[in-house]
């Protein structure tokens, strides 16, 4: 299993929430953390590298700015990675995964209107050669994705 070293721990734990907002955000950390910011720099283009880290950014609420959705596929079992990777190929996509259901392959696809994000829909359902469910937001939910995690 992977060792994390303390500066790595630090910003995993303590930047999920409250990125700074400002002209400098990896600056504005490396002062809080007490080094370089070429170091946050590269300490997170390394956990990104190695697939620690997904994204690093901003998130903003559903349909704020441009458009976005939830979509759903039924892709047989022997065809499920081929299509992910199909999916994920798509810059408006922002991440992808498997549930064990009838529609197993679950994305969220983000645009600048309601027209591109349906013509996305619409290329990636094309692309892929399997109807794809639009199931856009009807009640927001708020769910606080940050993990408090423990290092051994």
């Amino acid at each position: 299993m992977r060792q994390f070293s303390k500066l790595e721990q630090r910003i995993l734990n303590e930047f999920q929430h409250g990125l700074p907002l400002t002209p400098e955000p990896y600056a504005d950390i490396a002062r809080q953390l007490g080094v370089y910011e070429t170091t946050v720099l590269e300490t997170l283009k390394r956990l990104q590298t190695e697939g620690v880290v997904s994204r690093v950014g901003a998130v903003f609420r559903p349909n704020r700015i441009g458009a976005s959705t939830l979509a759903a596929m039924s892709i047989p079992e022997t065809e499920l990675e081929n299509v992910a990777e199909i999916v994920s190929s798509f810059a408006e996509v922002n991440h992808n995964y498997e549930r064990e259901h009838h529609f197993n392959l679950w994305f969220v696809v983000v645009a600048d209107d309601e027209k591109q994000l349906q013509d996305v829909l619409a290329e990636i359902e094309g692309y892929c050669g399997y109807p794809l469910l639009d199931l856009p937001l009807l009640n927001e939910y708020f769910i606080d994705l940050g993990f408090d995690l423990k290092w051994t």
